[in-house]
């Protein structure tokens, strides 16, 4: 299982253990040290992800159990449609008493 790591990465390691290097440490013992700093960058990223992963499955649950208990707080069905039909009705209402109102004058 071989973990590819960025070039960003690879730069940022570099960095890091040029910026921490000692008087008298060879090159080697400073790639060694970005290697390892490298890893634990590697690492941190995997953490972040996972913990991202799992807030978003929270969230999702989360809305899930709201959409579930929406329909019971919510107003029934009926109602909402007796409500949309109402100007509609009323409308209708108005030109039938214009109308017997024009036929009786």
């Amino acid at each position: 299982m071989s973990n590819k790591v960025s070039d960003e990465t690879k730069e940022q390691a570099i960095k890091v253990a040029k910026g921490i290097q000692k008087k008298g440490q060879t090159k080697d013992q400073t790639k060694l040290i970005a290697q390892g700093i490298e890893k634990g960058i590697a690492e941190y990223k995997k953490q972040q992800s996972k913990k991202s992963r799992e807030r978003d499955k929270q969230r999702k649950k989360t809305m899930k159990t709201q959409q579930e208990l929406k329909p019971e707080l919510s107003q029934p069905k009926s109602v909402n449609n007796v409500v949309n039909l109402l100007p509609w009705g009323l409308l209708v209402f108005s030109w039938l008493g214009f109308i017997i109102y024009i036929n009786l004058v």
